[in-house]
């Protein structure tokens, strides 16, 4: 996904430094200093650290959200398209060479088309996390590494999310039909079984690489936020993470 349509930012679905050559080191140990200092002129305050944390999750989170929850968002991205398992995906490969992969092809890409589907209700659950991080949460993840902050959301909300997720992806894949290619396909190639562990396998599979895709971009723009000023949009970013840049 083009990063010019991305503007900025799901740093935490994310984030993200000091100046534009200081390592992810120096800014967790700049901010860290700034915690401890008495709340002196041009110094951070924790409510400050706290908001703009926040903000940058906010704001990262959106960004990301709204490229992965459009047509393509998944299907038109090659570093988090999601494969068909690897079962189907060995017949997709020797059926393609003889140009007859089609029930296969459509069913990935029903499969990516379930996953871009339950962006939204992804996005809402990662903001929920971000409102409950606390400051000590916040001192944390501002001292930690690159993507400390993605990490934190991850471990977080994933329960939630594969939770939230798996009937939603299993309604979307069922109604965008890949539950009846799938079964056309496994009958027609021997790969057959009961129905119901056929679905709950693949819905399991774009669950997982779903959210592995969602969390990829996370951790991108957490490290963009972390290491370049032009990430920064707001004043508030630019005062906490560009505090001695």
């Amino acid at each position: 996904m083009r990063r010019a349509v991305i503007l900025a930012g799901l740093a935490a679905m994310g984030l993200t430094g000091c100046a534009t050559t200081g390592s992810s080191g120096d800014f967790g140990r700049v901010l860290g200093e700034v915690i401890g200092q008495p709340a002196t002129q041009g110094a951070l305050s924790q409510a400050e650290i706290d908001a703009g944390l926040r903000e940058a999750l906010t704001v990262g989170t959106n960004l990301v959200a709204a490229q992965l929850g459009q047509t393509n968002g998944y299907f038109g991205d090659s570093q988090i398209r999601i494969p068909l398992p690897k079962t189907y995906r060995d017949i997709q490969s020797g059926l393609s060479r003889v140009g007859a992969s089609g029930p296969l092809d459509d069913l990935e890409l029903r499969m990516n088309r379930a996953a871009e589907a339950a962006v939204p209700e992804a996005r809402t659950l990662v903001l929920g996390a971000v409102r409950q991080i606390t400051i000590e949460d916040a001192v944390q993840i501002l001292n930690g590494g690159d993507t400390a902050a993605t990490d934190y959301l991850r471990a977080k909300t994933e329960t939630q999310l594969r939770a939230a997720f798996t009937p939603y992806v299993k309604t979307s894949l069922a109604e965008a039909g890949a539950f009846t290619s799938l079964e056309q396909v496994a009958n027609s190639y021997g790969v057959g079984g009961v129905t119901s562990s056929l679905q709950n396998d693949l819905t399991n599979h774009a669950v997982t690489l779903g959210l592995d895709g969602m969390f990829h971009y996370v951790a991108l723009e957490e490290k963009k936020i972390r290491e370049n000023p032009v990430a920064r949009t707001t004043d508030l970013l630019r005062r906490v993470f560009g505090s001695r840049g």
